[in-house]
C-alpha cells in the first residue's frame, strides 16, 4: 500500500559489525529520510549489542542518542557509569561526546536506537554506507561494496570515512588509480587517517603504488 510500510525486527538484515554487535538496518530497509533509527542485536550474552562509541568521530553525526530495550537485558556503560536496563528501558544520551556501550544480558537482547543532531536537519550517517558494504566486503564482491558507498557518497559530498572505506574497496577490486584517488582525498579531508592507512591491509595491493601517502 502505498504511504505505509511494516515489518518485523526479526526479518531485518543482520549484519555483524564487529565484537559481537549486529546491526539492524531500520532506516535504509524502510527508507525513513526524517530521521536516524536502527536496530541491535547481540550474538551472545556477554557481547556488547551496542559498539563502543560517541557522536564526536570518524563517521559519526554528532546525534543526541534515544536507545530503547525492545527485547532481553542490557548492561549500559556511559561515560563510566554502568546501568542495568531491562527490556523496557528507555537510555537518552544528552551529550554527543559521552562514550557508550552495552552488553547483552540474556540471549535475544535487542536494542532499538533513535538519534538527530539537535537543531538541525535530518542528514544520513555516513557509517550507515560502509557499515551496509560490510556483507559484499567480506564475501569479495567489492564491486558491490563499491556502489553501495558511492552511494553513500551522493548522500554525504566529500565525507572523509566514506572516501576512505571505498578507496580500501577500490583498492580490494584492482582499481589502483580510483583507490589512490580517493585516498587522498579522505586524507585531505582528515589527515589522521594517514597513520589508519599505514597499517589497514586493505590497501596492501597499493601501498607500492607512486603517490601512496606516506
Amino acid at each position: 500500500m502505498i504511504g505505509w510500510e511494516a515489518t518485523r525486527l526479526d526479518e531485518l538484515d543482520a549484519i555483524p559489525i564487529g565484537h559481537g554487535v549486529v546491526w539492524r538496518p531500520v532506516r535504509r530497509r524502510l527508507g525513513i529520510r526524517a530521521f536516524g533509527i536502527n536496530a541491535y542485536t547481540s550474538d551472545a550474552i556477554g557481547h556488547q549489542v551496542v559498539e563502543k562509541h560517541d557522536e564526536t568521530g570518524g563517521g559519526a553525526a554528532g546525534h543526541e542518542e534515544l536507545y530503547v530495550v525492545v527485547r532481553g537485558r542490557a548492561t549500559f556503560t556511559i561515560g563510566g557509569e554502568t546501568l542495568d536496563a531491562p527490556a523496557g528501558t528507555l537510555v537518552f544520551i544528552q551529550d554527543p561526546a559521552l562514550e557508550r556501550m552495552a552488553t547483552s544480558e540474556e540471549e535475544g537482547t535487542f536494542v532499538l536506537a533513535i538519534g538527530g543532531e539537535a537543531g538541525q536537519a535530518y542528514q544520513v550517517a555516513a557509517w550507515e554506507s560502509y557499515f551496509a558494504a560490510i556483507p559484499a566486503f567480506k564475501s569479495g564482491r567489492y564491486q558491490d561494496a563499491i556502489d553501495l558507498m558511492e552511494a553513500g557518497l551522493r548522500e554525504r559530498p566529500g565525507h572523509p570515512s566514506i572516501l576512505f572505506n571505498l578507496a580500501c574497496a577500490e583498492s580490494l577490486a584492482g582499481r589502483p588509480l580510483d583507490a589512490l584517488t580517493h585516498l587522498r582525498e579522505a586524507i585531505k579531508a582528515d589527515p589522521t587517517l594517514t597513520t589508519r592507512a599505514q597499517t589497514d591491509p586493505d590497501f596492501d595491493p597499493i601501498r607500492r603504488e607512486p603517490g601512496f601517502p606516506r
